[in-house]
């Protein structure tokens, strides 16, 4: 964005030109984009958190559950799948797994085959959980997004999509699952 046009009352466009008056051979353009997205990151982050926290849940029980239900009926992985599909390491799966189990979420079972495979089968009551809460969880994030007329919210997707292409393209390829955890 050109100088010209950073708002000077905008407390993120302040950063800029504050950094424009210290160092003005730095360079500022993408401080606006950058920090807007971290700061949405960060207020939709709490906002599910609080939405799931209402519903007695927790991130890391929807993503393990929500892994699950999208993969289709009979809504069963190995444990290895859960953890590659939710970017998480084996030992923070089989903690999720464990207490998605004691609260009669998911059951645990041995492949079977020979193998040291252990397949993770959405229980019932999971399945009626997940159901619930994705519907709160994206039933709220549509109202917060709402606000943005129906072509703002597709040109935001498709700025957005470009945006993550490059960032994959120049860092790697991995994708978060949820917003605002490492792991």
């Amino acid at each position: 964005m050109p100088n010209d046009r950073l708002d000077p009352d905008d407390p993120i466009d302040a950063i800029s030109l504050a950094w424009l008056r210290e160092r003005p051979e730095t360079p500022v353009t993408s401080i606006g984009i950058v920090t807007r997205i971290w700061h949405a990151a960060k207020l939709l982050g709490e906002e599910r958190r609080r939405v799931l926290a209402a519903a007695g849940a927790d991130p890391a029980t929807l993503d393990l559950l929500s892994v699950l239900r999208r993969s289709g009926p009979p809504y069963r992985l190995t444990t290895r799948d859960l953890a590659e599909r939710t970017m998480v390491t084996p030992g923070a799966i089989s903690q999720r797994i464990t207490r998605a189990e004691r609260d009669g979420l998911v059951e645990r079972s041995p492949r079977g085959d020979g193998s040291r495979a252990v397949d993770v089968t959405l229980t019932p009551a999971g399945h009626d959980t997940v159901e619930r809460l994705v519907d709160r969880v994206l039933g709220r994030e549509s109202e917060l997004v709402a606000g943005l007329a129906p072509g703002d919210r597709d040109a935001l997707d498709r700025l957005l999509r470009a945006l993550l292409g490059d960032l994959h393209t120049e860092l790697g390829t991995a994708s978060p699952t949820q917003v605002g955890t490492g792991g």
